[in-house]
């Protein structure tokens, strides 16, 4: 059984936390948070504590604070013999200051604190100094889900840009979406069926023979009449974004 310990009190960790308490491979033995009150709902489940000089021996110990911190937290883990990995994925390898081994346990999906994960769907990207760490991530991985991938810390650094654009990018165009459908009275759950079948279009298509709409056909006299519709920062992103696409489209 591998004994692990949590150290964060965000959506990831509190996520992770839940998920292995459920799993017989797997012993969470501690959570660590500077603000314990964010672990109050777990302290019925595990051991938890805000002093990390109070961490209790573990195989594994998993990172999952803001990038920014990890150096500093990794710093302060002071257990030579035990693998300490953050869940990063734009922060690398190289990154985590402990003296002992490192590693890399990224989850390529978007926590929010309400919403159920459903961890069999998620690619856990690892990454470790040696076969034998990594085996021992994967094995922690796959007690909790079913999708495991060696990924390196440049290649995990293209994986977290391209999932900013696919999933933080297309939600702020989600929410100017809405924005639109209120001023006009419109509810925007009547565009829910088309986010869902664009969604479910790229998994069997390209998103560039995906690609679609008045930008892609240059429908010049379409796309002015939208423009009238916004208002100037609107404007100036949906000028890029068509000028973007209809780039592309010349490539084809």
């Amino acid at each position: 059984m591998i004994r692990i310990v949590i150290i964060g009190g965000g959506n990831v960790a509190l996520h992770l936390a839940n998920a292995f308490s459920k799993t017989k491979e797997i012993s969470l033995v501690q959570m660590y948070a500077r603000n314990i009150q964010q672990l109050e709902s777990l302290k019925k489940q595990v051991d938890i504590t805000d002093d990390i000089t109070l961490l209790v021996d573990a195989d594994i110990y998993i990172i999952a604070v803001s990038d920014d911190a990890i150096s500093e937290v990794s710093s302060k883990i002071k257990k030579e013999h035990s693998l300490v990995v953050h869940t990063s994925g734009s922060v690398s390898l190289n990154s985590l200051k402990n003296n002992g081994r490192k590693g890399v346990f990224y989850l390529l999906q978007s926590f929010s604190k309400d919403k159920e994960v459903v961890f069999d769907k998620i690619p856990f990207c690892l990454e470790a100094e040696n076969n034998e760490d990594f085996n021992r991530l994967n094995k922690l991985a796959k007690s909790i889900g079913k999708k495991t991938y060696p990924i390196n810390s440049q290649q995990r650094k293209a994986i977290h840009l391209s999932a900013v654009f696919v999933n933080n990018f297309t939600n702020h165009l989600y929410k100017i979406g809405d924005d639109i459908c209120r001023e006009h009275e419109v509810p925007f759950e009547i565009l829910h069926p088309l986010i869902e079948e664009t969604a479910k279009k790229i998994q069997k298509l390209t998103p560039e023979k995906a690609q679609t709409g008045p930008a892609k056909r240059n429908d010049k006299k379409t796309i002015q009449n939208h423009l009238e519709l916004l208002n100037k920062e609107q404007q100036d992103i949906y000028k890029l974004i068509t000028k973007s696409i209809q780039k592309n489209g010349k490539k084809l």
